[in-house]
Formats: structure tokens, C-alpha cells, sequence
């Protein structure tokens, strides 16, 4: 079995991020900050360099997507990597308000 056969990603409403654990390590994270409408904003996506290259910045994203749409939430994506994510995938449920300025891909 892998290191990545333990992956988990869990929301913390104390840091404000999505947090993506292999085993007991914090090997990654998603940002987000609520606005005064209740509006999910996703600046920054960070994975530890010892994990980087296995696609753990996709992950914690998709989950932290999948989360928010069943939370009933809305995200806008500031974060160049959840912009990526959510213009190649479809997220049902997921309600996005596209940012005024994009970020570049």
C-alpha cells in the first residue's frame, strides 16, 4: 500500500483552509476566506515540496470543491490552481463566482 492510499482532507474553520493529510502529515492546503455574503474566496493552494509531483494539489482541491457543494456554498477562485481545476472539471453542485480580474493560467 502507498503513502498516498492515505490521503485525507479534512475542512478547518479555525485556519481557514482545507487541509490534505498523508497519514498524520500535513502535506498540503487550500485557502479560503468568507466574505460578508457567505462567499467561499480560494487565494492560495500550497503542498509540501516533499510531496510535490503525486498530484496532491489536484486532490485537496477536488475535495475541498466537493465539500463546498454540498455545503451549498458559493467559491470564487482567486487561487491559479482551483481557477485550473474548476474550468477543466465539473463540480455538481458547485455554484462559482468567476472573479472580476482572472488570475492567468
Amino acid at each position: 500500500m502507498s503513502d498516498l492510499d492515505q490521503l485525507t482532507v479534512t475542512r478547518n474553520d479555525v485556519t481557514h483552509r482545507y487541509e490534505l493529510r498523508v497519514g498524520d502529515v500535513l502535506a498540503g492546503f487550500t485557502m479560503f476566506r468568507i466574505d460578508p455574503q457567505g462567499r467561499l474566496h480560494f487565494p492560495h493552494t500550497e503542498v509540501d515540496p516533499a510531496f510535490r509531483g503525486r498530484g496532491l494539489a489536484q486532490a485537496v482541491v477536488a475535495e475541498a470543491m466537493a465539500d463546498v457543494a454540498r455545503r451549498g456554498e458559493t467559491v470564487v477562485p482567486h487561487c491559479p490552481v482551483v481557477a485550473g481545476y474548476l474550468r477543466k472539471h465539473e463540480v455538481p453542485g458547485l455554484t462559482i463566482e468567476w472573479p472580476d480580474v482572472p488570475h492567468p493560467e
